[in-house]
């Protein structure tokens, strides 16, 4: 048994529009596919608060910067589709690129600030596409509701801005990063990792969470994260492309001790680039 699949926007409205005859509330979860405990965990947040739930299954090409990084990432539809269906996943939308990008699609999401540095910095038109792709899923689901998770927090802020600037009324539902036993972030790029390469995955958020509690009780933020930066990289890791204080509220850079923060990292393990952060609140100096 799995769930229903549909793919093609007109087919997906017909379902909505059924739904919406008997005042549902409807619910959309969009995910790349290669589903694991932290997407599943998002639909069943979802559950709890809609009586529909459409799952998104899109592997969008406008968000890779990377050719190869593209081509490497897992397609499991009809393994997504039987995990999905003892939840109580109402549908998958599962469109082929020609559906979202058809001949002559020239239109492009842009969102300044909250895009800009972390990830946008090293994932040059990334957040472009997330933002077109995410702006058309809530036009053609016209869900209620959007779930995200923290993992991938200045996605989180990117989708924010979206809704709130377009005036899509959506309200965007945070929730938050589901780890491994050991730590590690749930990922789909998790199982790119080798198993040499798995066993030292976990240092990242030991290194992030363990700077996150230095900087908590007063620590200096430069040295503490220079510490961290090199244990990361004692670990195995190849690179690491950030480690930074961004305020919780708007990823404004941080530099005083006011106001939640998040320390957010991203590092390179082998092929694989992974992404981790954690909320605190900073007592700097």
């Amino acid at each position: 048994m799995s769930v229903p699949i549909v793919r093609s926007v007109a087919e997906l409205r017909r379902r909505v529009a059924e739904w919406r005859r008997e005042s549902l509330k409807i619910a959309v979860v969009p995910t790349m596919g290669a589903l694991h405990d932290g997407h599943l965990s998002l639909v069943r947040a979802a559950l709890e608060r809609a009586d529909r739930v459409i799952v998104t299954l899109f592997v969008n090409p406008k968000q890779f910067n990377s050719p190869a990084d593209l081509a490497a990432y897992p397609r499991t539809e009809q393994d997504d589709a039987v995990k999905l269906a003892p939840l109580g996943a109402h549908l998958l939308y599962s469109p082929v690129a020609a559906e979202m990008y058809p001949d002559g699609f020239a239109t492009a999401v842009s969102v300044s600030k909250v895009s800009e540095g972390l990830c946008g910095a090293f994932r040059p038109g990334h957040f472009e596409g997330v933002a077109t792709v995410v702006t058309k899923l809530f036009l053609q689901t016209g869900a209620d509701l959007a779930f995200f998770g923290e993992k991938d927090f200045q996605q989180l802020h990117v989708v924010r801005r979206i809704a709130r600037d377009l005036d899509i009324p959506i309200e965007i539902v945070a929730c938050p990063t589901v780890r491994e036993a050991d730590g590690l972030a749930m990922s789909s790029r998790n199982g790119r990792l080798t198993a040499e390469q798995r066993m030292a995955a976990p240092k990242l958020a030991e290194a992030v969470l363990q700077a996150a509690e230095q900087l908590a009780k007063g620590g200096p933020a430069a040295a503490v994260l220079a510490e961290a930066t090199q244990a990361i990289l004692n670990a195995g890791y190849q690179r690491v492309e950030y480690l930074e204080l961004r305020a919780e509220e708007d990823l404004s850079p941080l530099g005083t001790g006011e106001g939640p923060a998040r320390l957010l990292a991203a590092a390179w393990l082998g092929s694989v680039r992974l992404i981790d952060n954690v909320s605190f609140q900073p007592n700097l100096r």
